[in-house]
């Protein structure tokens, strides 16, 4: 039988993980599939790669895929989202010297008093004329807007009492040592590796800002999804085939052996097993701790495209990149992510499946039932650390509330 042939392109991070392993454990193959994975350095050249139709699909940032569907920074090309690769993951790191005077070594940093101390070192160093400097992966990522999302609420205004910058991932070690940058927020095994070269600390994890924060997310163009849309059914199979067996802790080692090789992560398999293993090195004299869903690739629904979540997302361009709130605008971002694809891919395979595409984020802080089209299931904690809310029905009143 002939295989349908996909390329897919990725970044050498933890998280781009379910490709990989689908590919390598051969839950693409059991599919009728056969892939090509299609390493880069930088998220934008990840992008052209898809848009120029020299990759079928992406390992992507969220934020980018609606981002480029709303034309900000080039021409407005539709991508769709069936498919979430992760929730959560990352971590801001910083310099040794500020982060212990933001935290303690060793312990991550609680966000508001985190927040609150670094407001103070925000301005004495804005004062003395030399601004704090923060390295996120892209513009159009969810490191970026969590980032702000935290700053702000602790009363920090970014481009006007911090600076921000783009640095790819590979190279985020590399800027807190020359001091290019004070801090950064980057997935694994990035914050690690400065951890490890004693370059940087770990302060906290993102999953403290937004407890379950949508990540990076499998991207393509519009019309290839409706093209082939047989292919990529079978790829969401193969995808949760291997996020089940990513999360089985069983798994751990062969995972993180396959994961570091040259040309996936090309890296540590120890420092990778740290973050598979919800373990943070946080500083270079600490044991590794234990951070429950660090990593979140699999269960109560990870990787199904909430819509609420794209909205969400949209909210934060609205506030961060000088646009206009547009009805218009919300409904295109809306429509990038795609959850009828997904239950059409799963439907009958007895995984579970949201009875609704949209929820409103951060409303929950214990253990909860929520309907499903089939099975049933139990949502935990999705708080945001401020206590604030997201509901999509009403998205000016939200940025209306917002500092």
């Amino acid at each position: 039988m002939t295989k349908e042939h996909l390329t897919i392109g990725f970044l050498p991070l933890v998280d781009a993980c379910l490709p990989i392993l689908a590919l390598e454990h051969g839950f693409a193959e059991d599919e009728g599939l056969s892939l090509t994975l299609i390493r880069d350095l930088s998220w934008a050249t990840v992008l052209d790669r898809l848009l120029y139709g020299h990759s079928d699909a992406a390992h992507l940032v969220a934020p980018l895929a609606i981002a480029t569907t709303l034309g900000r920074g080039r021409p407005a090309q539709p991508l769709a989202v069936p498919f979430v690769l992760g929730l959560n993951g990352n971590a801001v790191t910083m310099r040794p010297e500020l982060a212990r005077e933001v935290g303690k070594p060793g312990e991550l940093a609680d966000p508001v008093e985190a927040g609150a101390r670094l407001a103070n070192i925000a301005r004495s160093r804005k004062f003395a004329g030399n601004p704090l400097r923060f390295g996120v992966v892209h513009r159009h990522s969810s490191h970026n807007y969590m980032l702000r999302y935290w700053l702000a609420a602790s009363g920090i205004v970014p481009d006007r009492d911090v600076t921000m910058a783009t640095v790819p991932p590979p190279f985020c070690a590399d800027a807190l040592e020359t001091g290019e940058v004070d801090a950064i927020c980057v997935g694994e095994p990035w914050n690690s590796v400065a951890v490890e070269r004693g370059v940087g600390e770990i302060v906290m994890a993102t999953a403290q800002i937004w407890r379950r924060g949508v990540e990076k997310v499998l991207a393509m163009r519009e019309p290839v999804l409706e093209q082939r849309r047989g292919a990529v059914e079978a790829l969401i199979r193969a995808l949760r085939r291997a996020g089940e067996h990513f999360v089985d802790p069983e798994n751990q080692e062969v995972n993180a052996a396959i994961l570091a090789r040259p040309e996936y992560l090309d890296g540590h398999a120890d420092l990778i097993r740290y973050a598979i293993s919800d373990r943070l090195l946080l500083s270079r004299n600490s044991d590794a701790m234990y951070f429950a869903d660090y990593m979140f690739q699999h269960r109560e629904a990870a990787n199904f495209p909430w819509v609420s979540q794209a909205q969400w997302l949209y909210s934060q361009m609205v506030r961060w990149d000088g646009l206009e709130y547009s009805a218009a605008d919300a409904e295109d971002a809306a429509r990038v992510f795609r959850p009828e694809v997904y239950r059409s891919a799963l439907s009958g395979t007895g995984d579970l499946l949201p009875g609704a595409s949209s929820k409103v984020e951060g409303s929950l802080s214990v253990p909860t039932a929520v309907g499903m089209q089939e099975g049933a299931m139990i949502m935990n904690n999705n708080a945001f650390f401020d206590g604030m809310v997201f509901d999509p029905e009403d998205v000016p009143a939200y940025l209306a509330r917002l500092p």
